[in-house]
């Protein structure tokens, strides 16, 4: 009698890299952003969470996350989950025509609402807001509260 090793080898592999594999052992953390004062009911908010300052706040070149959810009021919240343990911040757009982008006239001043984490004042003279502003350190089940501007400060 012929006995097949290979489907016990192939089980016996999966389970001892699934409990010693380092990568799936790092822990990983959730975050809920909440966003407050958003004035219309029609179209969406959209995320974007950042983990370095490339590419903050207008590119995705340093974009962990993203995604948007429908308003469905003036508070909306959306989790992340999965994300490592370190420094990020996220940037929210009230995208009521729903092109995913953050529109501003000729002199680059915002024609939609936005926020960006930490709250921090954004105005002609402050100018874009720096990630160092803006990022704050992620622990497990963090709550980030953003809220949202409709004009520069």
């Amino acid at each position: 009698m012929r006995f097949n090793l290979l489907p016990l080898l192939c089980l016996t592999f999966a389970t001892t890299n699934a409990f010693y594999n380092p990568v799936l052992a790092q822990s990983t953390s959730n975050m809920t952003v909440v966003v407050n004062g958003i004035k219309s009911e029609s179209g969406r908010v959209c995320f974007r969470v950042y983990s370095s300052d490339q590419g903050f706040p207008f590119s995705n070149k340093s974009e962990v996350q993203s995604g948007c959810v429908e308003k469905t009021g003036s508070v909306v919240k959306k989790q992340f989950v999965g994300l490592k343990p370190g420094n990020y911040a996220v940037t929210v757009i009230d995208d009521s025509n729903r092109d995913g982008k953050l529109n501003t006239d000729f002199l680059g001043i915002p024609q939609e609402g936005f926020g960006v984490s930490n709250n921090p004042t954004v105005s002609i003279t402050t100018g874009t807001p720096k990630f160092s502003k803006a990022s704050f350190s992620l622990n497990k089940n963090t709550v980030i509260n953003i809220r949202m501007k409709y004009s520069l400060d």
